[in-house]
């Protein structure tokens, strides 16, 4: 992080951390603790070892730590990770046409495991398939890899379909409260078409998440094929943004050995920093944008669905023949 990154967040949220001096101790500055918290976040060090380098008390640095991110998330969030807008969504829109050309996309869905040490009393509740214990991150991204919107704190032991449907952030798109745009044709066409998030085998199909087709049938099918392709190319920015995020800050290379609530406003406050970075740089990381060679995964891990009403299923399938028919047109 360049020096005049520091100086920016700094300046944001000095005066929720700085403390006043005692007479018998003089405070740690603001600086010394935003650099305790961005070396804690970018290394992954143990406050024990970060707390050796600046030659503080290791409970000294896991208190700074949650001070810090509660302030970046009090002044940062409402700047770097709104609530989404129509104007965001529109944006994101036209950022997967002209990028991704897929059009009437709003954002690109995917859950990431984060690794944590396993809370107390918990039993399986945290422990997922990977075999390990964890809680997720569902994100939803843009075409620039910046985050849209998140939810922090999905069991681990639950398939990311099952943990979108049941947050606070799915439960408001099935309500239609998530301000997504109005209907508009798909380029070249005359019906209007949904704007839809897009998602991979372990979401339901849903009139504004589209997922791909069955392994099974879209190898037997050119158009399902063409179609698929064309949503795992651009799906594929929500894990180059999750790649991006833990590179970044490698506090995810470890399994993190916070309480349940500092570890959601630990991961909260990696990914307004990283939208803050990424608004900030001028230059995209080198990540590949060719056509993924990889095809969807024949294992589906989506949730068995809830008695959804059966036209809200068909208009479902209706909206993706109409993305499926605009491919196999847009060659």
């Amino acid at each position: 992080m360049s020096s005049e990154n520091f100086d920016e967040i700094l300046t944001l949220i000095k005066e929720d951390i700085t403390k006043t001096d005692t007479n018998y101790r003089e405070a740690i500055s603001a600086e010394e603790r935003l650099a305790v918290t961005l070396r804690f976040l970018a290394t992954g060090d143990s406050f024990s070892t970060i707390g050796h380098s600046f030659r503080i008390g290791f409970e000294t640095v896991s208190a700074i730590v949650t001070e810090v991110c509660q302030a970046i998330c009090r002044r940062m969030e409402n700047i770097y990770l709104p609530e989404p807008t129509r104007a965001i969504w529109e944006k994101s829109a036209k950022g997967f046409e002209d990028i991704w050309r897929f059009p009437n996309c709003i954002g690109s869905i995917d859950g990431k495991h984060v690794t944590i040490k396993c809370p107390n009393k918990t039993g399986s509740q945290h422990f997922c398939y990977l075999h390990k214990f964890s809680i997720v991150l569902m994100a939803i991204v843009g075409p620039d890899y910046r985050f849209i919107c998140v939810d922090i704190g999905g069991y681990g032991k639950n398939s990311d379909g099952g943990i979108f449907e049941n947050s606070h952030m799915g439960q408001r798109f099935e309500a239609g409260l998530m301000n997504i745009p109005e209907d508009k044709p798909l380029p070249g066409q005359s019906t209007p078409c949904s704007h839809v998030l897009i998602g991979d085998e372990a979401f339901a199909l849903k009139p504004y998440l589209m997922r791909p087709f069955p392994y099974r049938q879209s190898k037997i099918d050119t158009r399902k094929e063409n179609y698929n392709m064309r949503l795992c190319k651009a799906r594929r920015v929500v894990e180059n943004a999750f790649g991006i995020l833990v590179q970044k800050w490698r506090i995810f290379f470890r399994p993190i050995a916070t309480k349940v609530e500092t570890t959601i406003l630990i991961i909260k406050t990696t990914c307004i920093l990283h939208n803050f970075l990424r608004i900030k740089q001028s230059e995209c990381e080198n990540f590949d944008f060719s056509d993924p060679s990889d095809k969807p995964s024949q294992q589906s891990v989506l949730r068995q669905l809830q008695s959804d009403p059966r036209r809200t299923t068909n208009l479902a399938f209706s909206i993706r023949e109409q993305f499926v028919n605009f491919f196999n047109l847009d060659k």
